[in-house]
């Protein structure tokens, strides 16, 4: 039986708020810096409205206003917002940027849910903006509405930033289109660390342009500046309609920070005047947190952390990873012991438990780095979990190994593992008969992306989990340009009758590049 579809709201009532009134910045020209917006007497939320971890009875609606002001969300089973719920959110002001969520509570589970936010002025109620609209659909109660997402990765990577010329981020639109209950993104949301010029020449002699920002002229180290390279990519029009209508499950990983950063690190760069990649981080963290509707975790021994699980009915449950602040320093990877490896300890005992609790029939993992290809550090250092070596475990892959070994011998089946990262799309499947590290039961992992950034060549296999690359789409060059090659992204499919899994790799355009169909209980077929 096919997946039913909700028909997709019509578009113009959707974005009535969050499309007129971005025409307060309209896209600039080429190389000018991004408008201000206009002030009047009343707050203006024309950044857009975001919707993140919807579950089947609660979500968190984002806002950002241009002044201070009192964020209100109503919610409505109908477009005319006839006897709507009303929910009053927080003040929103100059500490987090005027940012803020409201989480809603209580929601019908399956169901099309309308909403609109309004800025009220703090001193007088009834000075109000403009409402902004948006539109997202609860997670199932029932196995039988089956589920479908999207994921990828990687944005405004490499200098290549907000083109006009081509319209924009126009995959967002077309992922818009296919109208996904809601969207995964495996980080790299922002670069950080990388200037976004006015223009960019292509070896084809034509020009590149960008939209430009005073925060993207130079590699982000204030509070400031992070904030600005999460609302630079706000600026789009196609990314504010598709946040108004697809729900998100944001991650983040190093570009959010600098390039290949781990925690503890000093650099050595004459960009950066804090050379302490913590300080760096903990900014980018408070930004990213007021820059998407994540949920807030508190770890019992103190702070915050961004890894989580997010249910999505009885078909699947997201369990998202934070592969970046519990690392151990990239190395050489050959140290036969290493209880930090990539996730951490704390957070390694974390996923073993959650993966053991799940009832869900599909357990997605979402990595924000791929397991057996081989991601580079420098000469002789390494990114990611595999080192280049085809033997037996070491380093971080110790690590992957006890988790897999655990799946294997608590019978936890219908795990997937999904990323993004290196800027291509591939299919690896992993069997132990293929692998040095032979205890573990058979899975897939899925790679794709970018979705506005460079895209490279293929990286190497390493085989101590056996991969075996049944497809892969790589330019043979590095950093080929979004106006050379079509943008990446992947589409996750379960059937609510079989429970089958699908996953296509699709390229922008509309061509499904591979598609592979699981079973559920057999993910090593």
């Amino acid at each position: 039986m096919p997946y039913p579809r909700i028909p997709s709201p019509d578009r113009r009532t959707v974005l009535r708020g969050s499309v007129a009134a971005s025409a307060a910045f309209a896209l600039p020209v080429a190389g000018a810096a991004a408008p201000a917006f206009a002030r009047s007497g009343r707050p203006d939320a024309a950044w857009g409205v975001q919707v993140g971890d919807v579950t089947a009875s609660s979500a968190l609606v984002w806002v950002r206003s241009d002044r201070p002001a009192r964020m209100v969300v109503e919610t409505s089973a109908t477009e005319s917002f006839r006897r709507p719920r009303r929910w009053h959110g927080p003040l929103l002001g100059p500490g987090t940027d005027f940012t803020g969520t409201t989480p809603l509570y209580g929601l019908p589970p399956g169901e099309q849910v309308h909403y609109r936010v309004t800025l009220t002025a703090p001193d007088d109620p009834r000075r109000t903006g403009r409402p902004v609209y948006g539109t997202f659909r609860t997670a199932p109660a029932r196995r039988r509405d089956g589920v479908r997402f999207l994921w990828s990765g990687d944005i405004a990577g490499q200098g290549w930033g907000i083109n006009p010329d081509i319209g924009g981020y126009r995959v967002y639109e077309e992922m818009r289109r296919l109208d996904p209950d809601f969207f995964l993104c495996s980080g790299d949301n922002i670069y950080a660390d990388g200037v976004i010029e006015p223009s960019v020449p292509l070896p084809d002699g034509r020009v590149w342009h960008n939209v430009t920002t005073q925060e993207k002229a130079k590699v982000a180290e204030t509070l400031a500046e992070y904030r600005g390279n999460f609302r630079y990519n706000l600026l789009d029009d196609n990314l504010r309609a598709f946040n108004a209508q697809v729900p998100s499950v944001i991650q983040w990983d190093d570009h959010e920070v600098r390039n290949n950063w781990y925690p503890g690190q000093i650099l050595d760069d004459a960009r950066y005047t804090e050379k302490n990649v913590d300080v760096l981080a903990a900014r980018s963290m408070r930004a990213f947190r007021e820059y998407f509707p994540v949920s807030t975790l508190h770890e019992p021994s103190g702070g915050d952390r961004v890894h989580r699980v997010v249910r999505h009915g009885p078909l699947l449950d997201v369990f998202v990873l934070d592969m970046r602040s519990f690392r151990d320093p990239n190395s050489p990877g050959r140290q036969p012991d290493d209880t930090t490896g990539i996730l951490g300890s704390a957070q390694l005992a974390w996923l073993k438990r959650e993966l053991s609790r799940s009832r869900a029939v599909w357990k997605v993992i979402a990595a924000d780095m791929p397991l057996g290809l081989v991601v580079a550090d420098g000469a002789t250092d390494f990114e990611a979990v595999a080192q280049g070596d085809p033997g037996a475990p070491l380093g971080r892959e110790l690590q992957i190994a006890e988790l897999l070994r655990y799946i294997k011998q608590r019978r936890i089946t219908g795990t997937l593992w999904l990323t993004a990262d290196v800027h291509y799309t591939s299919a690896q499947h992993y069997a132990p008969e293929r692998a040095a590290f032979k205890d573990f039961a058979p899975f897939w992992e899925f790679v794709t992306g970018p979705l506005a950034a460079g895209q490279f060549p293929a990286n190497a296999l390493d085989g101590t989990f056996g991969p075996d690359q049944v497809f892969v789409r790589a330019p043979a060059r590095a950093n080929v340009s979004p106006m050379e090659t079509p943008a990446l992204f992947g589409e996750v499919e379960i059937d609510g009758d079989s429970g089958a899994l699908t996953v296509r790799l699709r390229a922008q355009g509309g061509s499904v590049l591979f598609s592979k169909v699981l079973q559920p209980g057999h993910v090593g077929q």
